[in-house]
């Protein structure tokens, strides 16, 4: 037996996912003629109340996107020192928008919003001012938890008033919908763009859609064919997209389920508190040697620092597979205590 532990990122289709792919009504997406990708962008936009999305083949390009139909070369985005779009987007905002990052510190993923507005920069003399501002939901680094909405209600207000625009990375905005029952369109509004990612805990093979208004989508498709990210035949990718929203959106509760569990069998503290979704860090002694020993008895996990793995469960991961999850890691962890 192998349980896959690493990420969200490695499932599979599903059976009825790739029967919807094989039926998918296809057409040249660049020239605006594929029905199915056009489908799958008004129903993203209307479930996070925006005016337009637009189909991208990555999260990382969606969020590169966003920063670009955002923000004019030269410009400050400010970010937590742990955000995706800082951490694992390969410097892009520097190298391909022009875009300056600054982060504020950040403790497991918490968002404190006075914090945050102390971070902005009004600018004058040599300084750069502040313009955008970046909000991860569920936040990866910080262990999965899920941002309060009523701190995202805050962070809205304190920015309109100083006229900022904000971004949402809401690649597992998904399972912050799940796990806190907050309606995806709450989340949406509160920002100018929002990314959302369909092939973590969804489980599509490929995509993101990045919603904002008409004008900024429009843009945002001009960046896109300038990145090599414009697709022609791409309905039989949105088909899975479709799929998994009518299907594998309330099944997350299933992920999450299983990552309490998991975390309570390892003796993680405060589960409920510092488990919220899918995704769940464990502290070891080593954790290239953890990741190692655990893959010989047939469990992958992430090496996520060096005394911390992540485990993050999802579509494929079945009951079954967490029950041998139990069996291999508690043993394992005893012996790494010891070390």
């Amino acid at each position: 037996m192998s349980v896959d532990l690493r990420s969200d990122t490695v499932t599979r289709p599903t059976p009825g996912m790739r029967e919807a792919m094989a039926r998918a009504d296809v057409g040249d997406d660049v020239y605006g003629e594929d029905p199915t990708v056009t489908a799958l962008e008004h129903e993203v936009a209307a479930l996070l109340g925006h005016e337009a999305a637009l189909y991208c083949p990555s999260g990382s390009m969606a969020n590169q996107i966003a920063i670009q139909a955002l923000l004019a070369p030269g410009s400050e985005l400010l970010c937590d020192s742990d955000a995706h779009v800082v951490t694992f987007e390969s410097g892009a905002a520097a190298a391909y928008a022009g875009v300056s990052t600054r982060t504020w510190p950040t403790r497991e993923g918490h968002l404190d919003v006075d914090t945050v507005m102390g971070f902005v920069r009004p600018g004058g003399g040599y300084a750069l001012p502040t313009s955008a501002i970046a909000v991860e939901n569920t936040h990866n680094l910080g262990g999965g938890r899920v941002v309060p909405l009523h701190k995202l209600q805050r962070l809205r207000e304190l920015t309109a008033e100083r006229g900022l625009l904000t971004h949402l990375d809401g690649a597992r905005l998904w399972n912050a919908h799940v796990a806190d029952g907050v309606p995806m369109r709450e989340y949406g509004e509160l920002f100018d763009t929002v990314s959302v990612c369909l092939s973590k805990g969804l489980g599509a093979p490929v995509g993101s859609v990045l919603v904002s208004t008409r004008e900024r989508v429009a843009k945002a498709r001009a960046v896109r064919r300038r990145l090599g990210g414009g697709m022609r035949q791409a309905g039989i990718l949105a088909a899975a997209g479709l799929y998994a929203l009518e299907h594998h959106v309330a099944r997350l509760a299933e992920d999450h389920a299983h990552a309490k569990l998991i975390a309570t069998a390892l003796g993680v503290d405060d589960v409920d508190r510092n488990v919220q979704s899918n995704i769940v860090m464990v502290p070891v002694s080593d954790s290239r040697a953890f990741a190692e020993a655990a893959a010989r008895e047939g469990v992958l996990v992430s090496p996520i620092a060096p005394d911390r793995v992540r485990l993050v469960t999802h579509l494929d991961v079945s009951a079954d597979d967490v029950g041998h999850v139990l069996k291999v890691l508690p043993a394992l962890l005893e012996v790494s205590a010891e070390n």
